[in-house]
């Protein structure tokens, strides 16, 4: 037989953190991020290091950041450093970047430049967007397509 108890803990439980069909957002968000450093990639630009400013840009990407003001600052400078590598240098660039993982930051930053098209962006973007494609393959678009966290 049950003994009648006056406890009534078992009630403060919350039974729904159980549950698996509760949606939570990823609590790794890295708030600190704050993307390329601007200076930096000024500077190796004026230098004329096109390939090391692309790759800083890309590996100091606020990917999971959800301030959309650093993202954007990310995003022009980003653009800034594609559209400054001339078009006999893509294939140099892209050789460069060795992880895939970059690939994939780079066709995120490509597909949002195309979002935001300027006088002459469009073409070079396409060109940068074939030989990503050459070296990443069909996987780094549905990659990027498929990814919630934007460039």
């Amino acid at each position: 037989m049950a003994k009648n108890t006056s406890s009534n803990a078992f009630r403060k439980i919350d039974v729904d953190q159980y549950n698996e069909d509760n949606f939570r957002e990823d609590d790794g968000v890295d708030s600190a991020a704050v993307g390329p450093d601007e200076n930096e990639i000024t500077s190796l630009l004026t230098k004329g290091k096109g390939v090391e400013a692309l790759l800083s840009a890309l590996q100091n990407a606020p990917l999971r950041c959800k301030n959309q003001n650093v993202k954007d600052n990310a995003l022009n400078i980003t653009l800034r450093v594609l559209l400054s590598i001339k078009s006999t240098q893509i294939d140099q660039a892209i050789d460069s970047v060795e992880q895939n993982d970059l690939i994939d930051v780079l066709m995120k930053y490509i597909y949002r430049g195309f979002e935001t098209p300027s006088e002459g962006s469009s073409g070079h973007l396409l060109q940068w967007h074939e030989k990503a494609f050459a070296k990443g393959g069909v996987g780094c678009i549905v990659r990027v397509l498929s990814d919630t966290n934007r460039a």
